[in-house]
């Protein structure tokens, strides 16, 4: 077959050699693990297929972490079983919680590291729900555990290393022309300045620095490279949150010609501008000529965490696995372990995605084919098997017929699980056990797990990315709320780093939701312009130097951006009547500003509050 007519049948060829690849080193874990005598060879097999990368840095550091994660979830797996004894309404409860906790820590950190932990949670569950034949031997069980998935990572890095290539992408070259766009920008007269410009400016920073960390994978220099990238990127965000602000505006030509040589403003007229040049130039000097190792990239980078998603997805996956759990131990069923396996991969590893729900669509219809294949080969082919290694070699065509079904545009989603499923389902011993009505059933056990999840994840606080961008916005809005009510830290850069990336965060997800009615852009400004309102409030609080009308007005002025959310147009007229009494025309100004902003961008603020 030639690769024209390959392609016609809607075969990806790039795609079908990177997923053979994969099939064939996932065979050759298979012999290994086999070969040492370990108890589920099948599973290096499966570690073959979860750890292969398309990139090189991202294999070596999903390597590192599925190691990493797999040895911290042994080690939980064995404290569970020695804390419970044999009792499995503590081994349910103990696990649910573990469960839990490595899914709320997953949705928290970023990248492989996020991986790594959520791996930690489903490992404990493969250790104790599984049967083993080291019932007398925790220490064999953890041995055989660790070593099975060892082999597979082993096995899947050093092939990995041998064929795929390194990454690319010159994200420095993009961050710098960036860069001289927006200075561009802001050395133009007002009235020239492009808002279609600077929205092309922010779409471009967020689509780099969403890309950063994967391209950065596995390198020490490529993660100081990142680190100095995202400095820039977060610096040009403060640039372009300042163009829509009143300092941009009065700008005059001295002022644009010291933008458009890249030297400082006055500070007292610009401050915001000032402190935005500052942090621009800090990120340029991250990225200068001198070799990476020698440069200065220590620049502070806050980013978003998403704490309120973590905490929904531990409390997802906790009550999932309980119930689950509950079955278990009042019915006694042989099968609902696999079912609380396959759960709890499940809900944690797709915690992490933007559309959960709908993107387990793809995984059971993997899942189904693959259960397909295991019957297929325990029933079919195993019978005629006269040792383990024959049997061992009638898998061969199954797992390599993965590399087909991943290349394929229409089952590319569901490539990972046939693989999946069909290893784990075939255990490759002899003699030859069980019914095939047995068989269906924990085959039906285990392609239940996608179907659960997706009823938690529409049921258990629902996740989608118009949620998603909900939350993102909310984040803002509470961040402000906190510092009205003197929770969080009103002066600084933290609160202003944050934001940046929180507004990058969100311009991504307005692109990917399509959303109409989210002006990422002016809505950001918004919460700029009230935080920077906020916390000059602070600032005159702290100095004592207040009449005690005014004092009360600021009071109530703080009170009412407390609960901007609920009420926005509330807390643009506290804003409004305070000023009045402000006597310093900058803080007067201030305030006007962050009132004027708060009242156009009301329904950004609410919909933070929603």
């Amino acid at each position: 077959m030639n690769a024209a007519t390959f392609a016609r049948w809607g075969f990806d060829g790039p795609r079908f050699v990177y997923g053979l690849r994969t099939a064939i080193a996932a065979c050759i874990a298979l012999f290994i693990a086999w070969g040492m005598g370990l108890e589920h060879p099948q599973w290096a097999a499966m570690t073959v297929w979860a750890g292969s990368q398309p990139i090189r840095g991202m294999l070596i550091e999903k390597s590192l972490f599925r190691a990493a994660g797999t040895a911290v979830g042994v080690v939980a797996g064995v404290l569970l079983m020695l804390l419970a004894r044999g009792d499995a309404v503590i081994l349910v409860v103990g696990l649910a919680l573990w469960v839990g906790l490595c899914a709320a820590a997953g949705n928290v950190v970023r990248g492989f590291v996020s991986y790594g932990t959520i791996l930690a949670g489903f490992s404990a569950a493969m250790v104790t729900l599984l049967s083993t034949a080291h019932h007398d031997s925790i220490v064999l069980l953890a041995t055989d555990r660790f070593a099975t998935v060892l082999v597979g990572v082993v096995v899947a890095l050093i092939v990995g290393l041998v064929f795929t290539p390194a990454a690319s992408g010159d994200y420095e070259s993009a961050a710098t022309k960036l860069t001289a766009r927006l200075l561009d920008e802001m050395a133009r007269p007002a009235e020239e300045r492009s808002l279609k410009e600077q929205k092309a400016i922010l779409s471009e920073a967020a689509t780099i620095e969403e890309a950063l960390d994967p391209r950065a994978a596995g390198s020490i220099n490529g993660r100081r490279l990142a680190h100095a990238v995202r400095a820039l990127l977060l610096a040009l965000v403060s640039g372009l949150l300042w163009l829509r602000g009143s300092e941009a505006a009065r700008t005059d030509a001295e002022t644009r010609q010291l933008l458009a040589e890249g030297g400082q403003v006055d500070a007292a007229r610009f401050p915001e501008g000032a402190r935005a040049l500052r942090s621009i130039s800090l990120g340029v000097d991250g990225l200068d000529n001198r070799p990476l190792e020698e440069r200065d990239v220590h620049a502070s980078v806050l980013l978003h965490r998403d704490w309120v998603g973590a905490r929904t997805a531990g409390i997802r996956a906790t009550a999932t696995m309980l119930v689950i759990g509950l079955v278990w131990v009042v019915t006694g069923w042989e099968a609902v372990p696999y079912v609380l396996l396959g759960t709890s991969v499940m809900v944690t590893v797709f915690s992490t995605f933007d559309d959960p729900a709908n993107f387990l669509k793809a995984v059971f219809t993997g899942q189904v084919l693959g259960a397909i294949a295991a019957l297929a080969c325990r029933w079919l082919l195993w019978p005629h098997a006269d040792n383990e290694l024959a049997m061992l070699l009638m898998m061969v065509p199954f797992i390599l017929s993965g590399s087909l079904v991943q290349s394929h545009k229409l089952s590319v989603p569901a490539a990972m699980d046939y693989a999946m499923v069909f290893l784990l389902l075939s255990q490759p011993v002899l003699p030859l056990s069980g019914t095939f009505l047995q068989s269906v059933f924990n085959a039906a056990a285990v392609i239940s797990g996608p179907l659960i999840a997706m009823a938690a994840f529409r049921l258990i606080y629902p996740i989608h990315p118009r949620k998603r961008l909900q939350l993102l916005v909310a984040a803002m809005v509470h961040e402000l709320e906190h510092m009205a009510k003197g929770e969080g830290a009103a002066g600084g850069e933290r609160w202003r780093m944050r934001l940046n990336h929180r507004l990058l965060r969100l311009v991504r997800w307005v692109e990917k939701t399509g959303s109409k009615d989210v002006d990422a852009f002016e809505g950001s400004f918004a919460v700029l312009a009230l935080g920077s309102a906020i916390a000059r409030l602070r600032e005159l609080q702290a100095g004592g130097d207040l009449s005690q009308s005014t004092a009360r007005a600021m009071r109530a002025a703080l009170l009412r951006c407390a609960d901007v959310g609920e009420e926005p147009e509330a807390a643009a007229r506290a804003m409004e009547q305070l000023a009045t009494r402000l006597p310093a025309p900058s803080d007067t100004e201030l305030l006007v500003d962050a009132a004027r902003q708060v009242r156009a961008e009301s329904a950004f603020f609410r919909l933070g509050a929603a």
